[in-house]
Protein backbone atom coordinates (compact mmCIF):
# COMPACT_ATOMS: atom_id res chain seq x y z
CA UNK A 1 0.00 0.00 0.00
CA UNK A 2 1.39 3.73 -0.87
CA UNK A 3 1.45 6.38 1.86
CA UNK A 4 0.32 8.67 -0.75
CA UNK A 5 -3.84 9.91 -0.56
CA UNK A 6 -3.59 11.78 -3.61
CA UNK A 7 -6.02 11.10 -6.04
CA UNK A 8 -4.83 9.71 -9.57
CA UNK A 9 -4.36 12.81 -11.95
CA UNK A 10 -4.68 15.38 -9.41
CA UNK A 11 -1.79 17.82 -8.87
CA UNK A 12 -2.73 18.39 -5.05
CA UNK A 13 -3.38 21.68 -5.62
CA UNK A 14 -6.75 23.22 -3.63
CA UNK A 15 -9.21 24.85 -6.27
CA UNK A 16 -10.17 28.23 -5.23
CA UNK A 17 -13.76 28.51 -3.85
CA UNK A 18 -14.41 30.90 -6.85
CA UNK A 19 -13.42 27.97 -9.42
CA UNK A 20 -15.44 25.58 -7.85
CA UNK A 21 -18.57 27.91 -7.79
CA UNK A 22 -17.44 28.15 -11.19
CA UNK A 23 -17.55 24.72 -11.84
CA UNK A 24 -20.81 23.94 -10.24
CA UNK A 25 -22.44 26.06 -11.84
CA UNK A 26 -21.08 24.78 -15.47
CA UNK A 27 -22.28 21.32 -14.04
CA UNK A 28 -25.40 22.10 -13.24
CA UNK A 29 -25.85 23.67 -16.98
CA UNK A 30 -25.47 20.16 -18.09
CA UNK A 31 -27.97 18.66 -16.23
CA UNK A 32 -31.10 17.80 -18.66
CA UNK A 33 -34.30 18.59 -15.85
CA UNK A 34 -37.26 16.61 -16.32
CA UNK A 35 -40.42 18.50 -17.62
CA UNK A 36 -43.55 18.88 -15.26
CA UNK A 37 -45.13 16.05 -16.30
CA UNK A 38 -42.08 13.73 -15.51
CA UNK A 39 -42.18 14.77 -12.13
CA UNK A 40 -45.94 14.64 -11.57
CA UNK A 41 -45.51 10.91 -13.49
CA UNK A 42 -42.52 10.00 -11.10
CA UNK A 43 -44.35 11.30 -7.88
CA UNK A 44 -47.35 9.25 -8.73
CA UNK A 45 -44.88 6.39 -9.52
CA UNK A 46 -42.88 6.33 -6.20
CA UNK A 47 -45.84 7.16 -4.19
CA UNK A 48 -47.62 3.43 -5.48
CA UNK A 49 -44.43 1.66 -5.07
CA UNK A 50 -43.79 3.09 -1.27
CA UNK A 51 -47.57 2.04 -0.54
CA UNK A 52 -47.47 -1.63 -1.75
CA UNK A 53 -43.89 -1.78 0.44
CA UNK A 54 -45.90 -0.54 3.78
CA UNK A 55 -48.34 -3.12 2.52
CA UNK A 56 -45.89 -6.06 2.12
CA UNK A 57 -44.18 -5.08 5.74
CA UNK A 58 -47.01 -4.62 7.51
CA UNK A 59 -48.72 -7.65 6.42
CA UNK A 60 -45.32 -9.38 7.47
CA UNK A 61 -44.90 -7.65 10.51
CA UNK A 62 -48.67 -8.85 11.41
CA UNK A 63 -48.00 -12.09 10.28
CA UNK A 64 -44.99 -12.84 11.92
CA UNK A 65 -46.57 -10.84 15.03
CA UNK A 66 -49.53 -13.61 14.92
CA UNK A 67 -47.28 -16.78 14.68
CA UNK A 68 -45.35 -15.36 17.79
CA UNK A 69 -48.80 -15.23 19.95
CA UNK A 70 -49.57 -18.30 18.87
CA UNK A 71 -45.97 -20.19 19.78
CA UNK A 72 -45.07 -18.37 22.64
CA UNK A 73 -48.83 -17.94 24.35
Amino acid sequence: MSDRHELAGTSGKRTSPITFYRQVIAELRKVVWPTRPQVINYFWVVLVFVLVMMAIVAGLDYGFGQASFKIFA
